[in-house]
């Protein structure tokens, strides 16, 4: 006790200076209109500033779940869109085909969410882990995607996780075309750079431009046709002259995929079970 009386004692002309210093602001801001409104207008930016630091953090913990909803939201999307179109061509009437990620209908295609729990980028096969497995319907051959276009194929699956050969796997060969023509080719990954694979085998007389947009051709019982791949970044002569070997630039980036969805197409253990018997 005697310690704080003599700090105080030998401290008391500042804290005298302190008290009459918020005497005289009270005073001032109290009876002088002007300098109310000052104090008011500084005050209510101060506040407003704090609350907006305040909500931009909670705003960054909350993005995951803002990004679910907006994938699902734009799955929805894709649906009406896609059923729409098939109805304009039903009735002979032009529409504009849109190519993304999740332009399935409904009626023909069932869409699981997953998220990706281990990846690879380096190796000759890469592949990813799912934390959904056989328990939540997830089957071998089926289509994974995610928000910008195709991810890979499911390879197996145990009760809880799946394992899917991503587009960057030796043994990768997806079907595609060049957007807004009939003629396809199969794109394979030849090593080296994640951002890039190679569509071969199609014909020289095919016409097409760089910046096209590569996407899947249908002709699997995989993945639905016009699913984003990527976009022809080059285009070369193959080795024996007879078509086209063209580079393309991946839609997805695998260094950062993490929320996928896997497409299950209705009658494709049916259509496989058909080819195979050939």
């Amino acid at each position: 006790m005697r310690n704080l009386l003599n700090f105080l004692w030998k401290y008391n002309y500042w804290f005298l200076f302190l008290l009459l210093e918020v005497a005289s602001f009270v005073l001032l801001f109290r009876f002088n209109r002007y300098q109310q409104s000052v104090f008011f207008t500084s005050a209510n930016g101060a506040v407003g500033a704090i609350y907006k630091a305040a909500g931009g953090i909670g705003s960054y913990f909350h993005l995951k779940t803002v990004n679910e909803d907006l994938l699902d939201r734009n799955v929805w999307l894709e649906q009406r869109i896609e059923a729409l179109e098939e109805e304009l061509a039903e009735r002979g009437m032009d529409s504009l085909s849109l190519h993304s990620l999740e332009g399935v209908a409904s009626d023909k295609y069932r869409i699981y969410r997953a998220n990706v729990i281990k990846n690879s980028l380096n190796r000759v096969d890469n592949y990813l882990t799912l934390d959904r497995g056989s328990a939540d319907s997830i089957r071998p051959e089926m289509g994974v995607v995610d928000a910008n276009g195709v991810v890979g194929i499911v390879y197996k699956t145990s009760p809880h996780y799946s394992l899917v050969i991503s587009l960057l796997n030796s043994k990768s060969n997806l079907s595609c075309k060049i957007a807004g023509s009939g003629y396809f080719g199969y794109l394979r990954w030849e090593g080296a750079d994640s951002q890039y694979a190679y569509l071969k085998d199609l014909p020289r007389h095919a016409e097409f431009n760089v910046g096209d947009t590569v996407v899947t051709s249908g002709y699997s019982a995989v993945f639905p046709e016009g699913v984003m791949v990527g976009v022809v970044e080059e285009m070369t002569d193959s080795h024996d002259g007879l078509s086209y070997r063209v580079k393309v630039k991946l839609a997805t980036d695998f260094g950062k995929v993490s929320q996928v969805r896997v497409v299950a197409r209705a009658g494709q253990d049916e259509q496989r079970t058909l080819e195979e018997a050939e």
